[in-house]
């Protein structure tokens, strides 16, 4: 079995979310696509965190040591 990529769990997760928004699920169908997309949700969440370590270590400064650097927030970048 092909591992699962943040896209296809982020799909699954919105599709389940549809679902759920519909109000067409029995209360068991409904918890059960529940739990189902808290597991997606964690996944995504770690596929976030380790993507974040990797951009942290591949930030440079100009003597070409490695820096961790966080992303501005989007309030303090300059428009």
């Amino acid at each position: 079995m092909a591992k699962k990529t943040f896209e296809q769990a982020m799909g699954q997760l919105e599709k389940i979310v549809q679902e759920l928004e519909s109000g067409d699920l029995t209360l068991e169908q409904a918890l059960k696509k529940y739990e189902e997309g808290v597991h997606l949700s964690k996944f995504c969440n770690q596929k976030l965190d380790e993507t974040e370590k990797r951009i942290h270590i591949l930030m440079e400064d100009e003597n070409g040591d490695i820096i961790k650097t966080p992303f501005a927030d989007q309030d303090t970048v300059e428009k």
